[in-house]
């Protein structure tokens, strides 16, 4: 025995010492940029050597604080306190390392990061919306019956008339035309124009023009204007290319097709323009107060968001629960915010589980590992939510999507909350920097899901809407004061629905 343990000392020795060069040569855990410019100190926890069952995903905005804080004194305080469940569970806000730079008074919409560009508005006066070179080669009768033509508006304006071009062959006006103003996604116009030859309209330039009815479109109005030969032969049209856009110093855009034209279902034709319209733009005096104090606002805003880094830094410094991806923190960036963190999750974590919820929402994580328990609810290419089934493509508004083609949605799982297998995430990850992004995060992931095909398991008890059900996973759009209510009545009752009937 004596000389097998001399055998065997040397070479456990050996081993021992390898294994801690290993350890010392071994590349330190990478950090990320925190919140603010490009290099400033990394707030990502450092490796931990242990494996967790689920990785919990809290998306979350860098000024919800007090949701943060809810969350931390209900579900994740409970959860750290869990003489089991502590060990086998790390939960991470997902936070974007910078903030929008431009206010959101200045941005087209308050869900992106674009700049309201507007310089030098054309005000008091009509603006004709687009303007013709001189030569008439480019234009000329078309095969095209159906002429259509997509716009934003980015400051109220009103539509005072429509047009169509003129025909030098023809002596006088001898066509007949409807010109329409649809509204996006709607199917009845909101005006109508009709040109024949006994009812021209007034020739101004280039164009015959009609009044009409005048409505105030206000910011962010989206249209098109469609033109439609009642005769035989085709339109008199130009491509866009062809055209000058005169935007009113920035209040209008026109939409083209390179840009993610709206489509409309009702609508056929080529895109183009085969006349024009008259505007003016509203609420002028507003416009330039706004922008005369737009540099203050633009300082005090840039001043905000350095407190606001400061403010996030302590944070992550104080509970280490926060990372921070490269991303600027918008509505409209947060499925790239989700690419990142699932990147950061293969990169720096051990898991088996990807539990992805919001930070407005109530979350039972024992329910959640006792359904996982009870329904064996685990194994590869494995995605389990309340899915959501041939969901109608938003055009417009908050969920606009200009990038999906089709008018339905894949499957995806209600952003509540879902779970997803290691399998999935190491794909997510390894293609983040080629899947694309759509408006949402929730149909983000259904698109990108679609590719793959992973086994759905179905549960409605991962709510979709606020409400409350016995039982329930997840429920969604919470402010803080409700869920901390909400937390109340489940560690009063044991189940929050059933108590609330009873404390009523």
């Amino acid at each position: 025995m004596r000389n097998w343990l001399v055998l065997l000392c040397p070479c456990v020795l050996g081993a021992a010492l390898h294994l801690w060069h290993l350890w010392l040569r071994s590349p330190p855990h990478p950090r990320a940029s925190g919140p603010g410019a490009a290099g400033q100190s990394a707030l990502f926890p450092l490796w931990k050597f242990s494996h967790y069952d689920v990785v919990v995903g809290v998306l979350s905005a860098r000024n919800n604080h007090e949701l943060r804080n809810v969350i931390r004194n209900t579900w994740l305080k409970d959860l750290l306190q869990h003489p089991t469940l502590s060990q086998r569970v790390l939960v991470k806000f997902i936070i974007g390392a910078h903030g929008c730079e431009v206010p959101v008074e200045d941005r087209e919409d308050p869900y992106s990061c674009r700049l309201l560009n507007i310089t030098s508005p054309v005000l008091n006066q009509e603006i004709e919306a687009f303007s013709f070179p001189e030569d008439a080669s480019s234009s000329g009768l078309s095969e095209d019956r159906v002429v259509s033509v997509s716009f934003r508006v980015l400051y109220p304006i009103v539509i005072t008339s429509l047009g169509v071009f003129y025909d030098a062959s023809d002596v006088g006006f001898q066509r007949n035309i409807t010109v329409k103003l649809y509204q996006a996604e709607q199917e009845e116009a909101l005006f109508i124009a009709r040109f024949s030859p006994p009812s021209c309209g007034i020739q101004v330039n280039k164009l015959w023009y009609k009044p009409v009815e005048q409505f105030i479109l206000p910011e962010s109005f989206e249209g098109t204007i469609v033109w439609e030969s009642q005769d035989l032969h085709g339109l008199l049209s130009r491509n866009l290319h062809r055209v000058t856009v005169n935007d009113g110093g920035g209040v209008l855009r026109v939409i083209t097709a390179g840009e993610g034209a709206l489509p409309h279902e009702f609508m056929e034709g080529v895109e183009g323009v085969a006349g024009g319209f008259i505007y003016t733009i509203q609420e002028g005096d507003e416009l330039l107060r706004s922008l005369h104090s737009r540099p203050q606002r633009l300082s005090d805003h840039i001043r905000d968001l350095r407190v606001e880094d400061a403010l996030l830094q302590e944070e992550s410094s104080v509970y280490d629960d926060i990372v921070f991806v490269d991303v600027v923190d918008t509505y409209r960036n947060v499925p790239a915010k989700l690419l990142n963190f699932y990147r950061w999750t293969v990169e720096t974590t051990s898991f088996s589980l990807l539990l992805k919820t919001d930070d407005d929402c109530y979350i039972d994580l024992e329910a959640v590992f006792n359904r996982i328990a009870q329904k064996n609810l685990d194994g590869p290419n494995f995605w389990w939510g309340n899915f959501r089934l041939n969901w109608a493509v938003d055009r417009t508004g908050k969920w606009q999507e200009l990038e999906y083609p089709s008018p339905a949605y894949p499957a995806f799982a209600c952003g509540s909350g879902y779970v997803i297998s290691k399998d999935i995430v190491d794909w997510l990850a390894g293609n983040s920097g080629r899947l694309k992004t759509y408006q949402g995060e929730d149909v983000s992931m259904g698109i990108w899901m679609a590719a793959i095909g992973p086994k759905r398991h179905q549960d409605s008890l991962w709510l979709c809407e606020k409400t409350c059900e016995t039982g329930m996973l997840s429920s969604p759009q919470y402010s803080p004061k409700e869920l901390s209510r909400l937390w109340e009545l489940k560690e009063l009752c044991g189940d929050p629905c059933q108590c609330e009937a009873k404390v009523q």
